[in-house]
Protein backbone atom coordinates (compact mmCIF):
# COMPACT_ATOMS: atom_id res chain seq x y z
CA UNK A 1 0.00 0.00 0.00
CA UNK A 2 1.08 3.36 -1.04
CA UNK A 3 1.73 6.07 1.66
CA UNK A 4 -0.93 7.86 0.52
CA UNK A 5 -3.30 5.18 0.47
CA UNK A 6 -1.84 4.36 4.32
CA UNK A 7 -2.82 7.35 5.20
CA UNK A 8 -6.31 7.56 3.79
CA UNK A 9 -6.56 4.65 5.12
CA UNK A 10 -5.81 5.35 8.53
CA UNK A 11 -8.64 8.80 8.49
CA UNK A 12 -11.32 6.04 7.57
CA UNK A 13 -9.84 3.74 10.30
CA UNK A 14 -10.15 6.52 13.37
CA UNK A 15 -13.03 7.50 12.08
CA UNK A 16 -14.23 3.52 12.45
CA UNK A 17 -12.36 3.43 15.60
CA UNK A 18 -12.54 7.11 17.59
CA UNK A 19 -15.55 7.56 19.65
CA UNK A 20 -18.10 10.60 18.83
CA UNK A 21 -17.38 12.65 21.64
CA UNK A 22 -14.12 12.30 21.39
CA UNK A 23 -13.82 12.94 17.74
CA UNK A 24 -15.94 16.36 18.94
CA UNK A 25 -13.32 16.91 21.16
CA UNK A 26 -10.44 16.41 18.96
CA UNK A 27 -12.11 18.59 15.97
CA UNK A 28 -12.64 21.56 17.89
CA UNK A 29 -8.70 21.88 18.01
CA UNK A 30 -7.10 23.62 15.20
CA UNK A 31 -5.95 21.20 12.46
CA UNK A 32 -2.29 20.45 11.88
CA UNK A 33 -1.87 21.23 8.06
CA UNK A 34 1.61 19.06 8.03
CA UNK A 35 3.51 16.87 9.35
CA UNK A 36 7.74 16.22 9.68
CA UNK A 37 9.37 13.28 8.19
CA UNK A 38 9.53 11.40 11.77
CA UNK A 39 5.67 12.17 12.48
CA UNK A 40 5.14 11.31 9.18
CA UNK A 41 6.77 7.91 10.18
CA UNK A 42 5.33 7.10 13.29
CA UNK A 43 1.91 7.93 11.73
CA UNK A 44 2.37 5.64 8.91
CA UNK A 45 4.08 3.15 11.66
CA UNK A 46 0.42 3.49 13.35
CA UNK A 47 -1.83 3.36 10.74
CA UNK A 48 -0.21 -0.14 9.66
CA UNK A 49 0.23 -1.55 12.61
CA UNK A 50 -3.87 -0.88 13.25
CA UNK A 51 -4.37 -2.11 9.68
CA UNK A 52 -3.18 -4.93 10.56
CA UNK A 53 -4.75 -5.44 13.97
CA UNK A 54 -8.04 -4.65 12.15
CA UNK A 55 -8.17 -5.56 8.75
CA UNK A 56 -11.63 -6.07 8.69
CA UNK A 57 -11.77 -1.66 8.15
CA UNK A 58 -10.61 -2.01 5.01
CA UNK A 59 -13.47 -4.36 4.08
CA UNK A 60 -15.99 -2.11 5.96
CA UNK A 61 -14.55 0.51 3.72
CA UNK A 62 -14.84 -0.86 0.30
CA UNK A 63 -18.23 -2.02 0.82
CA UNK A 64 -19.31 1.31 1.90
CA UNK A 65 -17.38 2.89 -0.83
CA UNK A 66 -19.28 -0.06 -3.25
CA UNK A 67 -22.26 1.01 -2.31
CA UNK A 68 -21.90 4.60 -2.49
CA UNK A 69 -20.65 3.98 -6.49
CA UNK A 70 -23.62 1.91 -6.87
CA UNK A 71 -26.06 4.56 -5.92
CA UNK A 72 -24.76 7.05 -7.70
CA UNK A 73 -24.44 4.91 -10.91
CA UNK A 74 -28.10 4.35 -10.87
CA UNK A 75 -28.88 7.81 -10.04
CA UNK A 76 -27.19 8.69 -13.09
CA UNK A 77 -28.99 5.85 -15.21
CA UNK A 78 -32.08 7.75 -14.22
CA UNK A 79 -31.38 10.91 -15.38
CA UNK A 80 -29.85 9.50 -18.61
CA UNK A 81 -32.94 7.45 -19.24
CA UNK A 82 -35.04 10.72 -18.39
CA UNK A 83 -33.36 13.00 -20.74
CA UNK A 84 -33.52 10.77 -23.43
CA UNK A 85 -37.28 11.11 -24.06
CA UNK A 86 -39.86 8.89 -25.21
CA UNK A 87 -37.84 8.01 -28.63
CA UNK A 88 -36.15 5.70 -26.25
CA UNK A 89 -39.22 2.95 -25.64
CA UNK A 90 -40.96 3.87 -29.23
CA UNK A 91 -40.62 1.65 -32.22
CA UNK A 92 -42.99 1.83 -35.53
CA UNK A 93 -45.82 0.43 -35.41
CA UNK A 94 -46.28 -3.57 -35.71
CA UNK A 95 -42.37 -3.84 -35.85
CA UNK A 96 -42.61 -4.50 -31.16
CA UNK A 97 -41.87 -8.24 -29.45
CA UNK A 98 -44.17 -9.97 -27.62
CA UNK A 99 -47.66 -7.59 -26.61
CA UNK A 100 -47.64 -4.42 -28.31
CA UNK A 101 -49.40 -2.89 -25.61
CA UNK A 102 -47.66 -4.42 -22.73
CA UNK A 103 -47.31 -3.31 -19.40
CA UNK A 104 -43.42 -3.64 -18.89
CA UNK A 105 -40.98 -2.68 -21.94
CA UNK A 106 -37.37 -4.18 -22.88
CA UNK A 107 -35.43 -2.36 -24.91
CA UNK A 108 -32.31 -4.12 -26.40
CA UNK A 109 -29.51 -2.97 -28.01
CA UNK A 110 -27.61 -4.93 -30.27
CA UNK A 111 -25.73 -5.63 -33.49
CA UNK A 112 -26.23 -8.39 -35.76
CA UNK A 113 -22.47 -9.83 -35.68
CA UNK A 114 -22.26 -9.70 -31.78
CA UNK A 115 -21.69 -13.42 -30.63
CA UNK A 116 -23.24 -12.87 -27.20
CA UNK A 117 -26.62 -10.78 -28.99
CA UNK A 118 -27.02 -14.30 -30.77
CA UNK A 119 -27.14 -16.59 -27.89
CA UNK A 120 -28.78 -13.76 -26.04
CA UNK A 121 -31.76 -14.18 -28.51
CA UNK A 122 -33.23 -17.24 -26.59
CA UNK A 123 -33.60 -14.85 -23.42
CA UNK A 124 -35.66 -12.81 -25.73
CA UNK A 125 -37.60 -15.47 -26.93
CA UNK A 126 -38.34 -17.15 -23.60
CA UNK A 127 -39.39 -13.78 -21.88
CA UNK A 128 -41.63 -13.62 -24.98
CA UNK A 129 -43.02 -17.05 -24.65
CA UNK A 130 -43.54 -16.83 -21.03
CA UNK A 131 -44.77 -13.48 -20.25
CA UNK A 132 -48.04 -11.99 -22.28
CA UNK A 133 -47.35 -8.77 -21.15
CA UNK A 134 -44.10 -7.76 -22.06
CA UNK A 135 -43.60 -5.44 -24.95
CA UNK A 136 -39.92 -6.32 -26.41
CA UNK A 137 -38.71 -3.75 -28.88
CA UNK A 138 -35.08 -3.34 -30.66
CA UNK A 139 -32.92 -0.43 -31.00
CA UNK A 140 -29.50 -1.59 -34.18
CA UNK A 141 -26.35 0.04 -33.08
CA UNK A 142 -24.19 -1.84 -35.99
CA UNK A 143 -21.00 -1.08 -33.34
CA UNK A 144 -19.13 -4.35 -34.98
CA UNK A 145 -17.63 -2.37 -38.09
CA UNK A 146 -18.92 -1.51 -41.68
CA UNK A 147 -20.57 -5.69 -42.18
CA UNK A 148 -22.41 -4.44 -39.35
CA UNK A 149 -23.77 -1.36 -40.79
CA UNK A 150 -24.65 -3.41 -43.75
CA UNK A 151 -26.82 -5.76 -41.98
CA UNK A 152 -28.15 -3.02 -40.02
CA UNK A 153 -28.87 -1.23 -42.96
CA UNK A 154 -30.82 -3.87 -45.08
CA UNK A 155 -32.68 -4.68 -41.96
CA UNK A 156 -34.17 -1.35 -41.12
CA UNK A 157 -35.28 -1.07 -44.95
CA UNK A 158 -36.86 -4.48 -44.47
CA UNK A 159 -38.68 -2.87 -41.22
CA UNK A 160 -40.09 -0.06 -43.48
CA UNK A 161 -41.67 -2.32 -46.17
CA UNK A 162 -42.57 -5.52 -44.32
CA UNK A 163 -42.92 -3.80 -40.13
CA UNK A 164 -44.81 -7.20 -39.79
CA UNK A 165 -42.42 -9.39 -40.44
CA UNK A 166 -39.42 -8.15 -39.22
CA UNK A 167 -39.18 -9.59 -36.03
CA UNK A 168 -39.04 -13.16 -37.81
CA UNK A 169 -36.40 -11.50 -40.37
CA UNK A 170 -34.61 -10.15 -37.25
CA UNK A 171 -34.34 -13.92 -35.53
CA UNK A 172 -33.64 -15.20 -39.08
CA UNK A 173 -30.49 -12.76 -39.60
CA UNK A 174 -29.40 -12.76 -36.18
CA UNK A 175 -29.36 -16.84 -36.01
CA UNK A 176 -27.35 -17.46 -38.88
CA UNK A 177 -23.99 -18.61 -39.00
CA UNK A 178 -20.99 -16.54 -39.91
CA UNK A 179 -20.72 -12.72 -40.81
CA UNK A 180 -24.05 -10.72 -40.76
CA UNK A 181 -23.26 -8.28 -44.42
CA UNK A 182 -25.27 -6.64 -47.06
CA UNK A 183 -25.41 -10.09 -49.10
CA UNK A 184 -26.61 -12.02 -46.55
CA UNK A 185 -29.35 -9.76 -44.60
CA UNK A 186 -30.81 -9.68 -48.36
CA UNK A 187 -30.86 -13.04 -48.95
CA UNK A 188 -32.88 -13.40 -45.70
CA UNK A 189 -34.62 -10.80 -46.37
CA UNK A 190 -35.68 -12.58 -50.10
CA UNK A 191 -37.08 -15.55 -48.11
CA UNK A 192 -39.72 -13.12 -46.49
CA UNK A 193 -40.49 -11.87 -50.31
CA UNK A 194 -39.05 -9.02 -50.19
CA UNK A 195 -36.30 -8.38 -52.81
CA UNK A 196 -33.08 -6.46 -53.33
CA UNK A 197 -34.72 -4.46 -55.57
CA UNK A 198 -37.38 -3.27 -53.59
CA UNK A 199 -35.10 -2.82 -50.75
CA UNK A 200 -32.06 -0.36 -52.91
CA UNK A 201 -34.45 2.64 -52.51
CA UNK A 202 -35.08 2.35 -49.02
CA UNK A 203 -31.87 1.45 -48.11
CA UNK A 204 -30.14 5.15 -48.95
CA UNK A 205 -33.79 6.83 -47.22
CA UNK A 206 -33.77 9.31 -44.57
CA UNK A 207 -35.73 7.03 -42.67
CA UNK A 208 -33.20 4.82 -42.53
CA UNK A 209 -30.49 6.69 -41.74
CA UNK A 210 -32.30 8.56 -39.04
CA UNK A 211 -33.19 5.53 -37.34
CA UNK A 212 -29.69 4.12 -37.59
CA UNK A 213 -28.69 8.17 -36.03
CA UNK A 214 -31.36 8.04 -33.67
CA UNK A 215 -30.61 4.54 -32.34
CA UNK A 216 -26.95 5.43 -31.65
CA UNK A 217 -27.57 8.92 -29.87
CA UNK A 218 -29.65 6.99 -27.64
CA UNK A 219 -27.07 4.44 -27.30
CA UNK A 220 -24.48 7.37 -26.64
CA UNK A 221 -26.68 9.43 -24.35
CA UNK A 222 -26.98 6.24 -21.91
CA UNK A 223 -23.32 5.54 -22.28
CA UNK A 224 -24.31 2.10 -23.74
CA UNK A 225 -20.83 0.86 -25.86
CA UNK A 226 -21.46 -2.84 -26.07
CA UNK A 227 -23.65 -5.03 -27.05
CA UNK A 228 -26.40 -6.43 -26.24
CA UNK A 229 -27.47 -4.10 -23.59
CA UNK A 230 -31.01 -3.65 -22.32
CA UNK A 231 -33.23 -0.72 -20.34
CA UNK A 232 -36.03 -1.43 -18.35
CA UNK A 233 -37.80 1.10 -16.73
CA UNK A 234 -35.13 3.04 -15.04
CA UNK A 235 -32.59 0.95 -15.13
CA UNK A 236 -29.41 -0.14 -17.85
CA UNK A 237 -28.24 -3.52 -18.15
CA UNK A 238 -25.01 -4.02 -19.85
CA UNK A 239 -24.35 -7.25 -21.37
CA UNK A 240 -25.78 -10.53 -21.93
CA UNK A 241 -26.93 -10.73 -18.23
CA UNK A 242 -29.42 -13.71 -18.87
CA UNK A 243 -33.40 -14.43 -18.19
CA UNK A 244 -33.51 -14.57 -14.86
CA UNK A 245 -31.99 -10.81 -14.39
CA UNK A 246 -34.57 -9.66 -17.04
CA UNK A 247 -37.21 -11.37 -15.28
CA UNK A 248 -36.55 -10.28 -12.31
CA UNK A 249 -36.03 -6.58 -13.39
CA UNK A 250 -39.73 -6.97 -15.28
CA UNK A 251 -41.04 -7.77 -11.63
CA UNK A 252 -39.49 -4.82 -9.95
CA UNK A 253 -40.92 -2.82 -12.02
CA UNK A 254 -44.78 -4.60 -12.17
CA UNK A 255 -43.83 -4.57 -7.89
CA UNK A 256 -42.79 -0.96 -7.37
CA UNK A 257 -42.38 1.16 -10.48
CA UNK A 258 -38.61 0.72 -10.35
CA UNK A 259 -36.23 -1.76 -11.95
CA UNK A 260 -34.67 -1.42 -8.18
CA UNK A 261 -36.95 -1.44 -5.46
Amino acid sequence: MTKIKLLAAAALAIAFAVPASAQQTMTAKPAQTSFDEAESRAIEEIVHDYLVTNPEVLLEVMDALETKRSAQQLASQKKAITDTGPALFETPEGTALGNPDGDVTVVEFFDYNCSFCKRAMADMDALVENDPNVRFILKEIPVLGPQSLEAATVSLAFRELAPEKYAAFHRDLLAGRGVADEAKALTVAEGFGISEEQLRPVMGSAAVKAALQEADQLAQGLAINGTPSYVIADKVLPGAVGVADLTATIANVRKCGSANC
